[in-house]
């Protein structure tokens, strides 16, 4: 084994600890302004994400307007009392309850685009998954707030808004696909754990139970 690829433990355990402690902000936002020099920082984070056929096919709306973060907002309050009609009972209630967005809270919002064009219609790795340009564009969404979580930086996905509301408001080209809308900005804190796990929405899986060995349903290891 060729040990000088492995990092220092105390950078091993930096890459754990972002991972661990990634939030979904919403209701921790505070108004302190978010360094251009920073957010550039971690948008070149997101642009280190690996993609199929090194198409590279994202791009970063950045949105600082109150006023367009407020069209936004109301995108989402219009989808979020329709959303609330598809839960049965208490559930219903308790969605309704929840803090879902910081739109207007975070300094800084993010629309982060996949462009399926970018590089022709043959692609190396999409001849036969044309779908992974979208999912090489949502790797770059977790270098981004793996980055933002290390830098002290809360970063929340909205994703309970219609696409078409945002294609109306941004003027995107037919051949962007919107992949995430995030709220970024310094927090008062960061929860111990997630937001919906701590409402009690529902619980964290057993990893036992997730990891299959050899043949679907395989739960073990030689069984």
């Amino acid at each position: 084994m060729n040990n000088s690829y492995v990092f220092p433990p105390e950078q091993k355990e930096g890459v754990y600890r972002a991972i661990m402690q990634r939030r979904d902000i919403r209701a921790q936002f505070t108004e302190d302004p978010v360094s251009d020099a920073l957010l550039n920082k971690l948008l070149r984070a997101a642009h280190h994400a690996p993609s199929v056929g090194f198409m590279q096919p994202w791009n970063f709306l950045v949105i600082r307007n109150p006023a367009t973060r407020q069209r936004v907002h109301q995108g989402f309050e219009k989808a979020h009392a329709q959303s609330a009609e598809m839960f049965p009972g208490d559930k219903k209630e308790t969605y309704r309850s929840l803090k879902l967005e910081g739109i207007r809270e975070a300094p800084v919002n993010l629309l982060i685009t996949c462009d399926r064009e970018r590089t022709g219609p043959v692609v190396i790795g999409r001849t036969v998954q044309p779908e992974m340009d979208l999912y090489s564009t949502v790797c770059a969404v977790q270098n981004l707030w793996l980055a933002a979580r290390a830098e002290g930086i809360g970063v929340g996905w909205v994703s309970i808004i219609h696409e078409q509301e945002l294609r109306d408001i941004f003027s995107l080209p037919d051949c962007v696909a919107v992949i995430a809308y995030l709220c970024i900005g310094h927090v008062s804190h960061f929860p111990d754990m997630p937001e919906l796990e701590k409402a009690g929405w529902l619980p964290r899986l057993d990893l036992d139970a997730l990891v299959f060995y050899e043949q679907w349903g395989k739960t073990a290891a030689g069984k």
